[in-house]
């Protein structure tokens, strides 16, 4: 049996539940110092001054550094493909551009003292009018470039107003979602230490090699003499796939105090200086026959940004390849406004988009009178309409069939308010699911060493998902090696370069590359053993020959057969090494990838009090082939609370006189707990996808968040009969 898909335990969970894991704030290092962040109470203008008198007359500290006195960085040349510098200001002059940008490092001895010494610090600055708020930020909008190259930002398929107006039924309405923050168990942090011109970072990253360009473009150095390591990341989420201001001011306390420095930023700093969700205005337009046929669907989104970054949440994404419109229009504007930039949140784009989409479709359906699902499979997209492409695989079918079966959604009463447990309402709400099937080039490399074990590296990451036990089950499953001989090794830039854990591509990109690099160190053993005249396999050719459990066997006579050590120690005892690179083809022009899910939510309301219980949740997924089903079930279960706690809880609530985050902290930052999680079922339908890689592997780290919102609101509807187009969904918008 393949070693693939069994559902192992994590091999890095003992690790972590006694400790013995180090997250970046734990390393040890000589003389490290402690750094701490202070941050600006502006959202526009400049610092006038600081003084920082008493701060460097307080015990312990080592530096006070401000844009007065900070190492000067090189102006990067403006180059296509270079990698980005990165987000400004790097204390490089006064100007403030948010409310929390970091206006000061302070450097000393311990945490405590360089506390105490940012507190001292007098500051004064002149406040000009910021922009805040999505009124007045739409006054001036812009258009984001395209996410790839090639695609283009809005989409026109035919008249979609004329046929919007001609439709006999007719939906126009507006949906929105917050601001949300990152807000991963482990904060970000880094340790910086310099040696020489050589720069070496711990770092709390899911993109280790876009850190060490950043840095090596930053300081005006060669990549090569920055070294970034992250072998545990306690929770990315996407905020962590930047090389933010803190990370480049670490390294420049370094450099400043010729010490090593530490900087860990506090659960209040995570608002702002390191990316949130943006929120998003989606006006949704959607036209049908009376059959139910989408003869127009308009989607145009508005989301914030920021002055620090340019970034956009680009909403449309899913509506332009999910169902088969005659007609189709979207747009995709930002509005920029003095706030922390915005970044990847989970399912950046199809978690906000599906919410208004989704939401949409539910509410045509109800307009017409007709099943939910019917309405989407009286639309459904047999290849993409976007690109005009067949899809690579695509089950999702098979999950509306599935989940309408687990759900018991046969049952279901179509009228609002027609179903109750006691006194408590009962709605049913169900959504799609979708994300793209992403890959990108990735290196491995693969040692079978003489005691019969193997040693496997790829600079990848492990955000809690399991990455450690999925490659190493593809590299056994590779070598013929048991698990147990197996090691895998990540998070260093010295291993062989991995693209960022993001968009859901780790799996589908790195599993490709472990496993060509373990079937190729397996081939070499193979072509040693039958060049081996005391070989009981000599003379026979490599296909005739099977590893399994560290043994080579003859396929046609299994009794013929020889323990890996044995032919490394007759030549020699040397390892057995080989490297690979594994990256796509041509398969994207031949295919649409994607994964599809259905989402079916059940919610008990009170119709007094308005509180929301949800008491379960039921998915379904087409994600290819599993690797690890333990893992993955985790995965997709993890997706799900979010969605809930996006479709329930999550929101930056933000102080629009000042530009500052009033909820930021996970006391008021409302996040779900198990107290508020019912029962989640989810499950995957077999699928065989044989063009997206030769594990036939998906990404599954974002397609559970998606719709989940939308299948919430949707339950909503139907329990109460009041539709809430904003998230989150508060019980007083139920009063």
């Amino acid at each position: 049996m393949s070693i693939i898909g069994q559902g192992l335990d994590r091999l890095d969970g003992r690790l972590k539940v006694t400790g013995a894991a180090r997250y970046t704030a734990e390393h040890p290092v000589p003389r490290l110092a402690q750094a701490v962040i202070v941050q600006s109470t502006i959202a526009s203008g400049a610092v006038l001054s600081i003084d920082d008198s008493v701060a460097r007359s307080l015990p312990g500290v080592l530096a006070v550094m401000t844009y007065m006195n900070a190492p000067r960085l090189p102006v990067p040349k403006q180059e296509a493909g270079a990698p980005p510098a990165a987000p400004t200001p790097l204390l490089q002059d006064a100007t403030i551009k948010y409310n929390g940008q970091p206006v000061a490092v302070v450097v000393a001895d311990t945490l405590e003292h360089a506390r105490h010494a940012a507190q001292s610090l007098r500051i004064r600055y002149a406040a000009k009018p910021a922009v805040l708020g999505m009124q007045a930020a739409k006054k001036s909008l812009k258009t984001p470039p395209p996410r790839r190259p090639g695609e283009k930002t809005d989409a026109i398929r035919g008249n979609a107003p004329g046929a919007f107006n001609r439709s006999a039924t007719r939906l126009d309405a507006m949906y929105t979602t917050p601001i949300e923050t990152h807000n991963a168990m482990e904060p970000h942090a880094t340790i910086a230490a310099w040696h020489g011109d050589e720069l070496t970072l711990y770092d709390s990253s899911q993109n280790i090699s876009g850190v060490q360009k950043t840095a090596a473009r930053t300081f005006g150095i060669e990549p090569s003499k920055v070294r970034v390591l992250c072998p545990f990341l306690g929770g990315g989420f996407g905020s962590k796939g930047s090389a933010w201001t803190h990370v480049m001011l670490t390294a420049m306390a370094a450099r400043l105090t010729g010490v090593p420095v530490k900087l860990a930023l506090e659960r209040t700093q995570m608002f702002g200086p390191v990316g949130s969700r943006p929120m998003t205005e989606q006006r949704m337009r959607l036209g049908a026959a009376r059959d139910g046929t989408l003869q127009a669907l308009m989607h145009d989104t508005v989301s914030s940004n920021s002055f620090v970054l340019d970034f956009s949440e680009p909403s449309t994404t899913i509506t332009k390849s999910l169902y088969m419109a005659q007609t189709l229009q979207t747009t995709q504007r930002m509005a920029t406004m003095n706030v922390g930039a915005h970044t990847y949140t989970r399912a950046p784009g199809e978690a906000s988009g599906s919410f208004a989409l989704e939401c949409a479709i539910d509410e045509m359906a109800y307009a017409l009178k007709m099943d939910p699902i019917a309405l989407r499979l009286r639309n459904y997209a047999e290849q993409d309409p976007e690109k005009q492409l067949p899809f690579s695989s695509k089950s999702l079918r098979e999950c509306y069939r599935v989940g309408a079966e687990k759900f018991g959604w046969s049952k279901r009463t179509p009228e609002p308010r027609s179903m109750r447990s006691g006194r408590m309402l009962v709605g049913w709400g169900m959504a799609t699911a979708t994300y793209p099937a992403n890959r990108d080039a990735a290196k491995a490399s693969a040692l079978i060493r003489a005691d019969g074990t193997a040693l496997v590296r790829c600079g990848t990451h492990d955000l809690g998902t399991g990455t450690y036990t999925i490659m190493t089950q593809i590299a056994a499953d590779a070598l013929g090696l048991p698990v147990n001989k197996v090691r895998f090794e990540l998070g260093d830039t010295l291993q062989p370069e991995s693209p960022g854990a993001g968009g859901s591509k780790t799996t589908a990109s790195v599993g490709p590359a472990v496993h060509a690099a373990a079937k190729a160190a397996r081939d070499k053993l193979i072509a040693m053993a039958v060049a081996d005249r005391g070989s009981p396999l000599a003379g026979l050719t490599a296909d005739a020959i099977d590893v399994q459990d560290g043994w080579l066997i003859d396929r046609q006579r299994p009794e013929r057969k020889e323990p890996m050590v044995s032919v490394i120690a007759r030549n020699g005892g040397a390892a057995i090494e080989a490297h690979s690179e594994a990256k796509p083809g041509d398969e994207k022009k031949q295919y649409s990838m994607h994964s599809f899910g259905a989402v079916f939510v059940e919610v008990h309301i009170d119709p007094d009090l308005g509180t929301i219980h949800v008491p379960r949740v039921v998915g379904v997924y087409g994600i290819g082939k599993l690797m690890n089903r333990k893992t993955g079930h985790s995965q997709l279960m993890g997706g799900v609370v979010w969605g809930l706690g996006m479709g329930l809880m999550e929101k930056t609530e933000m102080d629009w006189r000042t530009g500052r985050a009033v909820n930021g902290n996970l006391a008021d930052y409302h996040v779900p707990v198990n107290a508020d999680i019912g029962t989640i079922d989810v499950s995957v339908v077999e699928e065989d996808d044989p063009h997206i890689n030769v594990l036939g592997a998906k990404g599954i780290g974002e397609i559970g968040i998606v719709g989940v919102a939308a299948a919430l609101g949707n339950a909503v509807y139907h329990a109460t009969g009041k539709r809430v187009r904003d998230l989150p969904i508060t019980l007083d918008k139920l009063i």
